[in-house]
């Protein structure tokens, strides 16, 4: 399987999971969060939506400079936004894997700020890194959120407890002996 696909296949694949932790996101809570340190649920909703936009920067340019980037943090007032982004930013991830090469993702990747350079990278290891990883690690974040703040997370890799049905009474009474 060509570089491309194996990318398009997982990223779908992930894509699902991640859609079904942005459908549950209440945006009624957007200022939470668990502790002083932590992101707000809105700011890391909207990042976990707006991260397969990263494969896109990745495959489309030669590097990111944060001193020339303008960005804007948006805040979502739907969960509709959330989807909407999530599915618009797969969707334009996916068109430009498909028309990728083997080749464009041993081209190199930049990430700097003005002259300090993070780190210079083959496309394919960044995306992994800094797109896909990224993303698995802040989805998982959120499904803490969701559950610190009581609603039922969905399966990611597998079910979740809320997906299991309640052991009924008498098996509960076995499994504490």
């Amino acid at each position: 399987m060509s570089l491309n696909h194996s990318f398009i296949a997982e990223l779908q694949q992930e894509a699902a999971s991640t859609r079904k932790m942005l459908e549950r996101v209440p945006v009624s809570k957007n200022d939470w969060k668990p502790h002083a340190k932590s992101m707000k649920l809105g700011r890391l909703a909207m990042h976990v939506a707006e991260l397969p936009g990263w494969v896109t920067l990745i495959m489309s340019t030669d590097e990111l400079d944060f001193a020339k980037f303008d960005y804007k943090p948006v805040m979502a007032e739907t969960t509709e936004q959330l989807v909407t982004k999530h599915d618009d930013d797969v969707e334009q991830a996916i068109s430009i894997l498909e028309l990728s090469k083997d080749e464009d993702f041993d081209k190199m990747w930049t990430l700097r700020t003005a002259d300090h350079i993070h780190f210079t990278l083959p496309r394919k290891v960044a995306m992994r890194a800094y797109a896909l990883s990224h993303l698995y690690h802040h989805r998982g974040q959120m499904s803490v959120y969701l559950r610190l703040l009581d609603i039922p997370v969905p399966g990611v890799y597998g079910p979740t407890a809320d997906d299991m049905p309640a052991p009924a009474p008498a098996e509960e009474m076995a499994m504490a002996n």
